[in-house]
């Protein structure tokens, strides 16, 4: 099995993690610093690129990137590359949830949500694919998420977006496979971020972002086109969405809100 970019055959290799201020991209960081790695970290919060730089001195370097900025995304690629050399591993993980409700249905909610999660992660994948094809070497990790798979009341926005990225991945997993890079997605359950906190509602199986950053960083040790976790929520909404409609509306409709 072809391993192109693991942790386990770094040599000082060089990843560029998104979304790393915060929840899984600073822990997935951090456990790969702990690795070997040197990491580019981009996100909107400067101060905390800046912490998390100073804690692993010479070996994470912050960027920081708006990435629902095209151009920004771009430049910020291409200023890595200078000044670190050829991006081995990207793993993008900003993105942003607001619970959503027919009462309360904004379109400008679902535009920003579409806005960082799938175009933010479009503009990133723009700015490292080519190289990759160029020198057909790298391996990309997106994170989108067990809402993903199958619709479920109050995430219709949120899970909208990350079905768009498991789509996407699954188009260029053959074309950018035949081009020597390996795309992977990776679909967690709850994982507990400064996201999650914000949620009222209960979540089964909740883990750590640095045990969803284990999970990550193993997952790259593989070539399987999804990371998934953890297994029981995974097994729980996968038979969720193979069910017929009106088996999975009863079970849905259970979950409905009061407001």
């Amino acid at each position: 099995m072809r391993t192109t970019n693991t942790p386990e055959t770094n040599g000082g290799r060089l990843a560029w993690i998104t979304g790393a201020s915060s929840g899984i991209g600073e822990a997935t960081a951090r456990r790969l610093a702990r690795d070997g790695w040197r990491i580019a970290v981009s996100a909107r919060s400067q101060d905390k690129l800046e912490a998390l730089a100073a804690a692993y001195p010479g070996q994470i370097f912050g960027y920081p990137l708006d990435v629902t900025d095209r151009a920004a995304a771009r430049q910020t690629a291409e200023a890595i590359r200078a000044a670190h050399g050829a991006i081995d591993l990207a793993i993008f993980s900003a993105g942003t949830y607001k619970r959503d409700s027919v009462r309360r249905f904004d379109s400008e909610d679902l535009a920003a949500t579409i806005n960082l999660n799938v175009l933010g992660t479009a503009h990133c994948l723009e700015a490292v694919m080519a190289d990759m094809i160029t020198r057909r070497r790298g391996r990309i990790a997106v994170i989108a998420s067990v809402a993903g798979l199958v619709g479920l009341p109050g995430g219709g926005f949120y899970g909208a977006s990350k079905a768009a990225l498991n789509t996407l991945c699954q188009s260029l997993r053959p074309e950018l496979e035949a081009e020597g890079v390996i795309v992977q997605v990776v679909n967690p359950g709850f994982v507990d971020t400064p996201l999650t906190k914000k949620n009222d509602f209960p979540m089964p199986f909740l883990i750590s972002a640095e045990a969803a950053a284990d999970r990550v960083v193993e997952g790259l040790k593989s070539d399987r086109f999804e990371i998934i976790f953890p297994w029981k929520m995974a097994l729980s909404i996968k038979l969720l969405a193979s069910l017929p409609y009106a088996l999975l509306f009863r079970i849905t409709r259970k979950m409905l809100r009061s407001s």
